[in-house]
């Protein structure tokens, strides 16, 4: 369990965090969002005490730096290319499981894992974006912590790079660790998330289920179809309900469910060849909710 309060961050006059709080829970993947300049990245570094500012962040009830052993039990990557410029990748691993008490057979384990077994020799200044991300999550997973602290773990990732971190994150929340991640890729977010905390200029807008956050942010309309539009239109304008008209001679209807409209045509003696719900995207419900907080 993650629970930040009152995180606040202020660059002279210009607050990069404004009295943040929010939770996040085992068992799920929180997906952390906000146009760039947001103040996400600020966010993380002070949740793990890597920068000075104001609040207080506990995981599982302790502060970061007073936990002995944190990469036991907190996995954590906010930069994709944090490493020794000339040691191998099993190397570098190697030297951080020392330093944690870790066993080097779970070296090979996790790069195993993220698919980097086949480079463990090479040095990581060769590798590509995406094949640092991977490394980068073999790090946060050396001391197979229940907690992973994830900072833009996509970029660089080809698609099907982009849907075996999915799977992974998923299948690690459904062991019940704590999966809090930060990505502006924001359909994949809406496949991979659980929950949100998206912030603007550094303040909360929203926090809470996705599916939530699409229904605040956007309007769900139902599309109709019939052999009789003009009745079933009337039938609907009676009841108070406008329908606008497509081309194709569909009908979209806002502000009522797929059911009444259903029971509506009913009541008349209309006919339906097609009755469908259209719920807007994670995108739309985005840029609806931060329009007025980008930089």
């Amino acid at each position: 369990m993650i629970t930040a309060t009152k995180l606040a961050k202020r660059y002279g006059d210009r607050a990069a965090v404004d009295d943040l709080s929010f939770e996040v829970t085992p068992g799920t993947v929180t997906g952390f969002l906000g146009p760039n300049g947001a103040g996400k990245s600020t966010t993380m570094r002070l949740m793990l005490g890597l920068d000075h500012g104001e609040g207080e962040t506990l995981f599982d009830g302790r502060r970061f730096a007073t936990i002995r052993r944190p990469m036991r039990e907190i996995g954590t990557v906010l930069e994709a290319r944090a490493f020794h410029p000339t040691r191998s990748a099993r190397n570098h691993l190697r030297m951080l499981a020392a330093g944690s008490g870790i066993d080097y057979a779970r070296v090979d384990e996790v790069l195993e894992m993220v698919g980097l077994a086949d480079v463990a020799r090479h040095q990581p200044r060769s590798f590509s974006l995406g094949m640092a991300q991977r490394l980068g999550l073999a790090q946060a997973m050396l001391g197979d912590p229940a907690t992973l602290v994830l900072d833009e773990p996509a970029n660089g990732l080809d698609p099907h790079g982009i849907q075996w971190l999915r799977d992974i994150l998923k299948s690690l929340a459904a062991e019940g660790r704590t999966v809090f991640v930060s990505s502006h890729l924001l359909p994949e977010m809406a496949l991979m998330a659980d929950r949100l905390v998206v912030i603007g200029r550094g303040r909360m807008i929203y926090q809470g289920d996705v599916d939530g956050f699409v229904r605040e942010f956007t309007r769900s309309t139902v599309v109709v179809r019939s052999p009789n539009a003009d009745s079933l239109v009337a039938a609907l304008s009676a009841e108070g309900v406008a329908a606008e008209t497509f081309e194709d001679g569909a009908l979209r209807v806002s502000g009522i469910e797929a059911s009444e409209v259903g029971e509506a045509a009913f009541r008349a003696g209309i006919v339906l060849h097609e009755l469908t719900t259209r719920t807007a995207s994670l995108e739309a419900a985005f840029m609806t909710a931060t329009g007025d907080d980008t930089l």
